[in-house]
């Protein structure tokens, strides 16, 4: 802002009246003839206030300041935040919990939340944390009792060997993995990307300055990724692999063999690295089988595991989650988390040490919410697989279904538009229906949606009902 001058004249007592500077009539004397408008479409913030002398009482005085021409305010943003996408998951979640707030019954199928409690020992634990005065900061990194849990999880589950210091413990495991991608990548770099993907892994790619990659997969092979074509996009600039098995939004499941393929291509790369997102690999549907990718042949140097609370222990509330990987990594990930939020709630991490100590694998806690999962499952597959024009990749894990619903598209619908793509499709099940759901031009895919199955399977119930009434409407328009 402009400097400002003032000067002060000084009555002879406190109480006097002050003395109105020569050539200002008294009547004419408004000290708060100040006004401020703003200019939304023009973006900027403009004083009213030409060149001129203001005055004021204070204390008895006359403040007489000099003010400057109008002050116009930089409201530009960094490169940065401009190359970055607002996650289309939040902004459909918000827009459907509005409705809903607004009394119109939408049918939310957007968030990836489990519709569970946290199971009791966990809340227990957190409670009894707050009682007992663990409510002060923890380290950086983590509790050394929850680092300490999670390498003995990593080395039952996952066959993975880690000390506490390569473990770093954040809020939410999108914190890792946003920490991880700004710690190794530089500008220029190139993320690798399968699509469909979670939303927000290209959008991280930006923020560190990279290129995201992305590899097209097809629904008729599981959208698993295919190895010829991941070594086809490698170069001199690859440095990161995203893998997320079980899959958000597909729930596709890696097979080990694939993975070993994949491995052998990685370790021909010396500055490939890979961040193995592990998130949901507690809810995984027999007979499938998980493999974590830094247990293959020569991968742990150059993987970096993340893993997390919210799905399988339905602590999406709590904001935890970890990465594991070699130290040197490791510690550029703490580093950045010293100067950005610090070490995550002493609350949650003491709920995290109870939620590792249900047993293997979760517990019965967390096998009987998988088995709800399965069941939601396997009624949406069945349902959705009696809808004609409709295909189906069978997930295998998480909970979710990608379903490819394009042979509705090119339709014209009177009093709602033209249905030409995923983005159209939802809005007019939104309207139609009622039941909120994501398109997969979101995901890297336009051909799908994705319904969330981490909702009462009556609520399921309802929701497909609605939809295949509002499909029956559209087949009727649909070109033969």
């Amino acid at each position: 802002m402009a400097a400002a001058t003032t000067t002060t004249a000084s009555s002879s007592r406190i109480g006097s009246r002050p003395t109105i500077p020569p050539g200002l009539h008294s009547d004419s004397f408004n000290p708060t003839s100040i006004s401020f408008s703003s200019n939304i479409h023009g973006l900027s913030l403009k004083s009213s206030v030409s060149k001129k002398q203001l005055y004021s009482r204070r204390a008895g005085a006359v403040v007489i300041t000099q003010t400057m021409d109008r002050v116009e305010v930089d409201i530009s943003l960094s490169p940065r935040v401009n190359s970055v996408k607002p996650s289309k998951t939040v902004a459909i979640t918000d827009q459907a919990t509005a409705l809903a707030q607004a009394g119109v019954p939408v049918i939310r199928l957007a968030a990836g939340e489990p519709d569970f409690d946290t199971p009791a020992p966990i809340a227990e634990a957190g409670i009894n944390a707050i009682r007992e005065g663990h409510t002060r900061y923890t380290p950086n990194a983590g509790t050394m009792e929850l680092r300490s849990a999670i390498c003995h999880k990593l080395k039952e589950e996952n066959e993975l060997s880690y000390t506490p210091d390569q473990i770093l413990v954040s809020n939410g495991a999108k914190q890792s993995i946003v920490q991880a991608v700004l710690a190794v990548c530089s500008p220029g770099d190139e993320v690798l990307i399968p699509a469909p993907f979670w939303v927000s892994y290209p959008e991280m790619a930006r923020m560190a300055d990279a290129t995201p990659v992305i590899l097209p997969t097809s629904i008729s092979e599981d959208f698993l990724l295919d190895p010829k074509l991941l070594e086809s996009k490698l170069s001199e600039k690859s440095r990161l692999l995203i893998l997320c098995s079980p899959s958000n939004p597909t729930g596709s499941v890696y097979p080990r063999k694939l993975l070993e393929e994949i491995a052998e291509i990685v370790a021909r790369h010396p500055r490939l690295l890979v961040i193995s997102d592990e998130i949901y690999k507690h809810i995984i549907y027999a007979p499938a089988t998980y493999t974590s990718f830094a247990s293959l042949p020569g991968m742990w140097d150059r993987t970096l595991t993340i893993n997390g609370f919210s799905k399988a222990f339905a602590m999406t509330g709590w904001r935890l989650g970890y990465i594991a990987g070699p130290k040197h990594f490791v510690s550029a990930c703490n580093k950045i988390q010293s100067q950005f939020t610090s070490g995550a709630s002493s609350i949650s991490q003491k709920a995290a040490v109870a939620a590792l100590g249900l047993g293997y694998a979760g517990g019965e806690a967390v096998a009987t919410m998988v088995k709800a999962f399965r069941e939601r499952r396997d009624y949406l597959v069945k349902s959705f697989g009696e809808i004609d024009g409709v295909k189906i990749s069978e997930p295998r894990g998480a909970f979710y279904l990608f379903i490819d619903l394009s042979s509705y598209y090119g339709v014209e619908v009177d009093g709602f538009g033209s249905i030409n793509d995923s983005e159209s499709l939802c809005r007019y099940l939104l309207d139609k229906a009622q039941v909120a759901l994501v398109p997969g031009d979101a995901f890297g895919d336009d051909t799908c949606i994705r319904i969330s199955y981490a909702a009462s399977l009556s609520t399921l119930q309802a929701a497909v009902e609605r939809i295949k009434k509002a499909l029956v409407t559209l087949r009727s328009h649909v070109p033969v």
